[in-house]
């Protein structure tokens, strides 16, 4: 059971925590002051420390180094004592498993740190082996320059012991790589250990500068993981080592590892600046859930425009001038790298109002490939009387072209030159001649319908809100559904474009064919909050940002998920559920 380490938020697989010591400890951290290595079970036998209420107390172990048998490893392996005071287990890939400790030390970590492939399988083993609810720490390997991606990866603790090394040496360190003291005509750092004269900076001072580099990246990872953006710094920062890169791309071929411990909704901003970007979870989840889970609701043509810079697309001047040139007559989609496709109802919706990316006019070809099988994957499950193209030359139409050509269907492009020229413009509105309009309170309620088919899954829409049982009121973007007798079902929340459910939206929800995410918890009526300990079981695939269904002995209430599934359920400590609405039963 973990006592003294808990999770308070999350970006991907790095979290934020604390290690609940006496003087609690802020994760991602140093751990050199807080960490008491009771020593190794090589040289001596050796009696349980009695441990302390201020320090991270390292049982004591077997450390074996990488490439090791795992045989060899099984017949030394150490049985750990149940102890009451903050402690961690030493561990390899092959041995890690739930000691009841709350931290585990990898015992190889500077065997695999530098070997992409190695250090990715280590980490993966390790997390999936061990409690989510505790601290991983990377001992001897961390500096300025590669700390970043091993937080990314999942670490919690580092030390400062290689970049004290490596100053002694005289190799001076930052965060884009590492320098021969005597290379360097004056010193590009303002730290406290940087402010003497270049000649009198000694190897000691370089340790110094060292350690407090290393604590300076720390603090912006930590800044970075409170943003939800240490993704957009990772993209960046990885770079300046092969290794790191390596692994950073490593990482995101394990899909699974990452989207499961990546909320699904947040409110920051998500850059894209690589072509990396399009193997983000964000971008990949969106891109699923279009094409698997949405499903088109007009019955008129479809319209297929480029991005906008301004978000959400509707309030752009682009978009302005092509709504009235649409005139409620065919269904927008938007066309836009890194995202693939973004229908009129889901242009809300987490990421697709939070992206930025990095305009040059020019389309890699992944990026072409990336939306061309968004497109065509979309236009696979959605049949239109009509698909007109209103793109412009640059990569969108030759993206059209492509999909135009794998689906054997027929484009009609009316773009001139631009997509706002008045000529292109008159053609989109000529296109469109003759079809009838469709009523504003139709794109409400298909809206609504979209955004729970991207909540909740395939269909989903349909059997929560069937059409003829539900009215919505408000204005857009701030529709609340309501059922035919008045009483409020759902809120739709405009800075993330998801619904907010009510008890009675969360009834029907439960009762309806749709796949529920539920979370069971023990006899007590939560109130404002679930913790990990209250709950019993949770359904598959819940992540951090799902709307859910609380239900217990004494309680029905719905909420937001603050921990996936696994954590909820193997988790002794943080909260589970944040609740918006409670009853006794």
């Amino acid at each position: 059971m973990t006592d003294y380490f808990e999770v308070h938020a999350r970006d991907g697989a790095a979290r934020l925590g604390e290690l609940r010591l006496s003087s609690p400890l802020t994760t991602p951290s140093l751990a050199d002051d807080v960490v008491e290595d009771a020593g190794s079970l090589w040289s001596e036998a050796r009696l349980t420390p009695e441990g302390r209420e201020d320090a991270l107390t390292v049982l004591p172990h077997r450390a074996f180094p990488a490439g090791t048998r795992e045989e060899v490893q099984e017949s030394f392996a150490v049985d750990y004592p149940d102890v009451d005071f903050p402690s961690a287990a030493v561990v390899t890939a092959d041995t890690a498993k739930d000691y009841g400790t709350d931290a585990y030390v990898l015992a190889d970590a500077t065997g695999v740190v530098g070997h992409a492939e190695a250090f990715v399988d280590s980490i993966l083993r390790i997390r999936e082996s061990t409690p989510a609810d505790t601290a991983l720490y990377l001992a001897g390997v961390a500096t300025p320059a590669n700390v970043a991606t091993l937080v990314f990866s999942g670490v919690d603790l580092v030390d400062g012991k290689l970049a004290r090394v490596k100053g002694r040496q005289g190799r001076y360190l930052t965060t884009d790589g590492e320098y021969f003291l005597e290379d360097l005509d004056e010193l590009p750092c303002a730290c406290p250990a940087c402010r003497s004269e270049r000649e009198g900076f000694t190897r000691g001072d370089c340790a110094t500068h060292n350690v407090n580099a290393l604590a300076a990246e720390l603090a912006r990872v930590r800044r970075r993981i409170r943003d939800g953006r240490l993704r957009d710094y990772v993209e960046g920062q990885a770079r300046h080592e092969a290794w790191c890169t390596a692994a950073f791309r490593r990482l995101d071929d394990q899909y699974a590892y990452l989207e499961e411990r990546t909320p699904v909704v947040r409110n920051s901003e998500l850059l894209s600046a690589t072509e990396d970007s399009l193997r983000r979870v964000e971008i990949q989840r969106f891109a699923e859930r279009v094409t698997t889970r949405y499903r088109n609701r007009f019955d008129r043509p479809l319209v297929l425009v480029p991005c906008s810079a301004r978000k959400p697309y509707s309030e752009s001047q682009s978009h302005g001038q092509f709504h009235d040139a649409i005139g409620f007559r065919a269904h927008l989609v938007s066309m836009t790298s890194p995202i693939g496709v973004v229908p009129q109802e889901l242009e809300l919706t987490y990421p697709a109002q939070h992206y930025d990316s990095v305009v040059t006019g020019r389309w890699s070809e992944g990026e072409k490939e990336f939306v061309a099988e968004v497109l065509r994957r979309y236009l696979d499950r959605n049949q239109y009387p009509k698909i007109v193209a209103h793109v412009p030359n640059e990569g969108y139409r030759e993206i059209c072209e492509r999909v135009e050509d794998a689906l054997d269907l027929d484009f009609t492009y009316t773009v001139v030159d631009h997509p706002t020229t008045d000529e292109s413009l008159s053609n989109l509105r000529d296109t469109l001649d003759g079809e009838m309009t469709y009523r504003k309170r139709t794109r409400e309620h298909n809206t609504v319908r979209a955004i729970a088919d991207y909540m909740l899954g395939d269909g989903a829409g349909d059997e929560v809100f069937a059409p003829g049982t539900v009215q919505t009121t408000a204005r857009y973007p701030k529709l609340q559904v309501r059922d035919t007798e008045g009483e409020q079902l759902a809120t739709m929340v405009p800075q993330y474009g998801v619904l907010a459910f009510t008890l009675a939206g969360a009834r029907r929800w439960v009762d309806s064919d749709a796949p529920t995410k539920t979370v069971e918890i023990d006899g007590f009526v939560p109130h404002g909050s679930v913790l990990a300990p209250g709950v019993v079981d949770a359904s598959s695939g819940i992540r951090v940002g799902d709307e859910v269904v609380v239900e217990g002995p004494k309680a029905f209430g719905v909420g937001r998920a603050e921990m996936s599934r696994p954590e909820m359920r193997g988790s002794t400590r943080g909260i589970a559920v944040e609740v918006r609405h409670v009853e006794e039963r």
